[in-house]
């Protein structure tokens, strides 16, 4: 869902640009958490049968498993560290089932090297197994995410994505994430998205810049 920084950027997802063709490369689109909602952090609501908790040594293998099945094959030690190194402290959730312990749906809160503003905060990786879809899994842990970045102190928090991840455009959405319209397109976009989603669309309403 998200294109961050250092060494592992799958061709589809790659920062700031998703690939959709060697000539023909369309910016992703960026939304932010605004600003009037940071005293309101997002609720954290998990269905029954699963609990969230943040990684531990030993998840990494069902991690991998977990990109695979989200379309993020390759995973390894080496693919993960430059994350785990950006990452804030305890900002790496996992939903849970809690009869399995299968980890079925995660999400991370990281600061991209590359990005201009030392404050950046990101909403990354977020991936969801595809057999317990439909569930508010991903919402959850992108909630939680959220709630922690904020708790950290972080202003500036963002995520990148795509105009084609409907699903996911209406969780950021719900939990209360906002369009940057940071590039002229970006409103018509937009406006396209938010039909297909049935969503208000309120091009004056939403930021230009990401919060300094």
């Amino acid at each position: 869902m998200l294109s961050l920084g250092p060494k592992f950027i799958p061709q589809q997802v790659k920062k700031p640009e998703a690939i959709v063709g060697n000539d023909n490369p369309v910016v992703q689109l960026k939304m932010v958490w605004p600003e009037n909602l940071l005293q309101n952090p997002p609720e954290v609501k998990l269905p029954a049968g699963y609990n969230l908790r943040t990684f531990q040594a030993g998840d990494e293998a069902q991690f991998y498993r977990l990109m695979e099945l989200a379309g993020w094959p390759g995973w390894d030690a080496e693919q993960l560290r430059p994350w785990q190194e950006a990452g804030f402290e305890d900002c790496w959730f996992f939903a849970v089932e809690t009869v399995s312990g299968k980890i079925v749906a995660s999400a991370m809160g990281v600061h991209d090297p590359t990005d201009p503003n030392p404050e950046g905060s990101e909403l990354g990786w977020v991936a969801g197994d595809p057999d317990h879809a439909g569930r508010g899994l991903g919402r959850a842990v992108c909630a939680a995410v959220t709630r922690r970045l904020i708790e950290l102190g972080r202003r500036d928090i963002y995520l990148n994505t795509d105009d084609w991840r409907l699903p996911a455009l209406k969780t950021y959405f719900k939990l209360g994430y906002v369009p940057l319209l940071f590039l002229p397109e970006m409103a018509e976009r937009w406006q396209v998205i938010c039909g297909q989603l049935d969503w208000p669309f309120t091009p004056e309403k939403w930021p230009t810049t990401r919060i300094k």
